[in-house]
């Protein structure tokens, strides 16, 4: 019964995970295909087809590290609920950074948002350290392509401003 709740709730995890990636990626595909390739970019902008593979393996990774604190609930539930929440909190500035940058075209709001998501997915990692070191290391590769896409969002930004009015 308990390999049956653990298979469960891994599913759910995944499941969240992969909605919020939906929801993330037909902002993506919309502005890809119309506005966003019409923009300067820097020349270390690596081509379109990489983005969604690294993002499949990210939000497995932020998933299976979410199921892995969550595991281990039993007898830390304060620490679990409150890594979970950070965990929560910063799954929905993902999404928002999305809406943001290629929804909305705000670019210069997008990048402020990033920089709260790469504080939100630091505290994460903290939290998560506490629980489970091996969940902690898995989101540091998100970190690390937060850290880049980061510099690619200030720097398409920078490159269009006087093109796009921010």
């Amino acid at each position: 019964m308990q390999e049956i709740k653990q298979k469960i709730s891994l599913f759910v995890f995944i499941a969240i995970v992969e909605v919020i990636q939906f929801l993330s990626s037909s902002l993506v595909w919309l502005a890809v295909t119309t506005w966003y390739p019409d923009l300067v970019k820097p020349f270390f902008n690596p081509p379109n087809w990489l983005f969604a593979p690294v993002w499949t393996i990210l939000y497995l990774l932020i998933a299976l590290s979410g199921w892995m604190v969550w595991k281990e609930r039993e007898g830390k539930e304060r620490a679990v609920d409150l890594a979970l929440t950070v965990y929560g909190i910063q799954l929905v500035l993902n999404a928002v950074w999305s809406y943001l940058f290629f929804g909305s075209r705000l670019l210069g709001l997008a990048f402020g948002e990033m920089i709260i998501l790469w504080m939100a997915i630091a505290a994460n990692i903290y939290f998560f350290k506490k629980i489970s070191k091996r969940a902690a290391y898995l989101l540091i590769p998100y970190l690390l392509w937060v850290s880049f896409a980061a510099l690619l969002n200030f720097s398409v930004w920078q490159l269009n401003s006087q093109v796009i009015g921010l």
